[in-house]
């Protein structure tokens, strides 16, 4: 008997010391998972915060011809590149401060040469990122100047660019979202000209059941 207790005993311990590493792995794993998920989380934030100011920069008035490069890191933006005044410097620093932003570190340059630069690069048929201008550049930019333009929501528009003239067809939901999609494809590098074939089509007005 008493070695029978012995053996047991030794057992029961060695089942007992199995267990804690199988818990502490069980725990490690869901912690990893956790730490992997969260971070999964943070880059797709980071994505839609990056691609959102870059929307804004790329269709306002004051910035939209200059390179600016956007980073976003865990909610803080870091802005670099040239532009030709403090007031445009500011104005990208403004432009960034978007919803899910901790922090904007502009590092633009002010460049009083830029401008000629630019213009340079465009009587090359080059962006202002120094890349080459085609017909399928100028249809992907345009769709993407669309997608974030919040005038052209409930809007259903086909770009077509032959020869770097963008023809546009189908529908909008107002007037002013057919003038600002006119606006932003004849805005786009290396247009020459906008055919503008939409129709000012409004969504049906909801109505209220009645029992």
């Amino acid at each position: 008997m008493p070695h029978s207790w012995r053996v047991l005993a030794l057992a029961a311990l060695s089942s007992f010391s199995m267990m804690i590493p199988v818990a502490a792995q069980a725990q490690t794993e869901n912690t990893s998972k956790t730490s992997t998920a969260t971070t999964h989380h943070k880059v797709r934030g980071d994505a839609a915060i990056q691609d959102r100011i870059e929307h804004r920069l790329a269709t306002d008035s004051d910035v939209r011809n200059y390179d600016i490069d956007v980073k976003v890191s865990s909610g803080v933006v870091t802005l670099n590149g040239a532009v030709a005044t403090d007031g445009q410097k500011a104005t990208a620093t403004r432009l960034a401060n978007v919803s899910g932003v901790t922090k904007v570190d502009n590092d633009i340059k002010v460049d009083k040469d830029v401008d000629r630069t630019l213009t340079e690069r465009a009587k090359s048929g080059l962006t202002k990122k120094g890349e080459a201008i085609t017909d399928a550049w100028i249809t992907a930019k345009v769709k993407w100047f669309y997608v974030g333009e919040g005038s052209l929501k409930g809007s259903d528009i086909t770009v077509d660019t032959n020869n770097h003239l963008v023809t546009l067809k189908g529908t909008v939901a107002t007037a002013a979202g057919k003038t600002r999609a006119i606006e932003l494809a004849k805005e786009t590098d290396g247009v020459s000209g906008v055919d503008d074939h939409l129709v000012v089509k409004a969504e049906p007005a909801k109505t209220k059941a009645t029992y």
